[in-house]
């Protein structure tokens, strides 16, 4: 299997759910991991300091860590509306 790499802009799944979740609001909280689901998809909006990317999905902007995200392939991603 061949990873590829994220960038700004690619169409993301979520694999792995993160001991909780930090929004990528300016001043960042913390919020309980079951607000999102395994497979739930978003969009890579930016890459941030600490080796975090901003990704948005439909219940919200998160800090996501490479380890819980994989980027999806065209054929294999869902129609998601924002």
């Amino acid at each position: 299997m061949n990873k590829q790499p994220i960038t700004v802009g690619s169409k993301v799944s979520l694999v792995t759910k993160p001991p909780y979740l930090k929004t990528a609001d300016p001043m960042p909280m913390l919020r309980p991991c079951d607000l999102l689901a395994v497979g739930d998809e978003g969009i890579v909006i930016d890459r941030r300091p600490g080796g975090y990317w901003g990704v948005k999905f439909s219940q919200g902007t998160f800090l996501m860590e490479s380890q819980y995200i994989e980027v999806l392939n065209s054929q294999e991603s869902s129609h998601m509306e924002m």
